[in-house]
């Protein structure tokens, strides 16, 4: 009887590591400030409406369950097939921006038209842009960052410049301000020109003092003019300035205490939405400004830490132009309470009430989570016939 001899043969398999607890946790703490800031800030208005005083947190709170059923659901999914879904993404969002500028179910809030009524409930489809520009541009950097290729112009950059396009039209010029800042990141990164980038700089700089005599809506221009001298104006533009800072200025080094707001009681107007970051600095004071913003400091840190250790570049560029988009709004929302920049009109990250932001947020932390994973191959030997 002959046998034949076992041999070894090389078996791979893949372990998966634990994801970024230090991002999890931060982003834990920020979504919990989030809902004691909305509590505080809504309550008396709810209260005095005769509704209940909770309703505002209600909503946020289901919010977060769909944004943490995302979350679990990207922090799991294989970010490397996240292109498969770019194309079916980009139509969807663009979409949806279409049918709040042109139809009826366009839903206007403070002059702007940036929502989207279905079934009685609302949609901000500009939120959902962020990580579509990021997932595009991901794709078409991720080999080299050549403008100038026609096919990635035709499949990343041309569906981005509509979705700006129909934002600016909401009008919503923050977030455009927002996705080209990320979009500029997110092609350093990926090793653009940085001579072609300053040429369009100077480009873009031009545009923009063009734009401020023809194309920007006159209440926009009245925003940079109010906006280093708000007393000229205390009863109109720079009346949120204004109050604002005294929110500020209320809150000392460690505040008036939860729940002890004065500006919540209608004297800051959106105090729940772009002037959340006021009353946290009334109520808990520089102690607790200083706590929101290492927060913060401490999710773009972990955010460009993960995007430094991932092996590919598609995860590298995804990891920077997700972790950029939610830090950058962070700071463009703190820095309008602080009156560091003239009022632009994006929510807190995590914190702001609102479906739409918190929803995304998650979802972009899913992605993060799921780029922190590190996937170690490992090879033994197993015996075969």
């Amino acid at each position: 009887m002959s046998y034949q001899k076992r041999r070894k043969q090389p078996f791979q398999s893949i372990i998966i590591s634990a994801p970024d607890k230090t991002l999890l946790v931060t982003v834990a703490f920020l979504v919990i400030i989030g809902f004691l800031a909305i509590f505080s800030a809504t309550a008396p208005k709810c209260l005095d409406e005769g509704g209940n005083p909770a309703q505002f947190l209600i909503k946020q709170v289901a919010a977060f369950v769909v944004g943490f059923i995302g979350l679990r659901f990207f922090s799991t999914y294989d970010y490397k097939k996240l292109p498969e879904w770019n194309t079916i993404f980009m139509i969807i969002i663009v979409v949806a921006l279409i049918l709040v500028d042109f139809t009826p179910l366009g839903v206007t809030v403070n002059g702007a038209k940036r929502w989207i009524n279905i079934a009685g409930f609302q949609l901000q489809p500009s939120e959902f842009a962020k990580p579509a520009v990021v997932m595009l541009l991901a794709s078409a950097f991720k080999d080299d960052a050549n403008l100038f290729d026609q096919s990635k112009w035709v499949f990343a950059f041309f569906p981005i410049l509509i979705m700006v396009a129909l934002i600016f039209v909401q009008p919503n010029l923050s977030m455009v301000i927002l996705l080209l800042a990320v979009s500029v990141v997110m092609y350093l990164c990926g090793g653009g020109s940085v001579k072609l980038f300053i040429s369009a700089l100077t480009a873009g700089i031009t545009s923009i003092v063009i734009a401020a005599t023809t194309i920007i809506k006159p209440y926009q221009l009245q925003r940079l003019r109010i906006w280093r001298h708000p007393e000229t104006d205390p009863q109109g533009a720079g009346y949120n300035i204004i109050q604002s800072l005294i929110a500020f200025a209320s809150g000392g080094f460690s505040g008036v205490g939860y729940g002890g707001s004065i500006q919540k009681l209608y004297y800051l107007p959106e105090c729940h939405t772009d002037f959340i970051f006021a009353i946290i600095a009334e109520e808990l004071g520089f102690l607790g400004c200083i706590l929101v913003i290492g927060l913060f400091f401490t999710f773009v840190q972990r955010g460009f830490m993960i995007a430094g250790k991932c092996p590919d570049m598609y995860g590298k560029l995804l990891a920077v132009g997700l972790t950029f988009s939610i830090g950058f709004q962070a700071f463009l929302n703190m820095s309008v309470a602080s009156s560091f920049f003239p009022t632009t009109g994006v929510p807190l990250p995590f914190i702001s009430y609102g479906g739409s932001s918190l929803i995304v947020s998650l979802w972009m932390v899913g992605v993060l989570l799921n780029i922190s994973k590190k996937r170690i191959k490992k090879i033994r030997n197993v015996e075969g016939g």
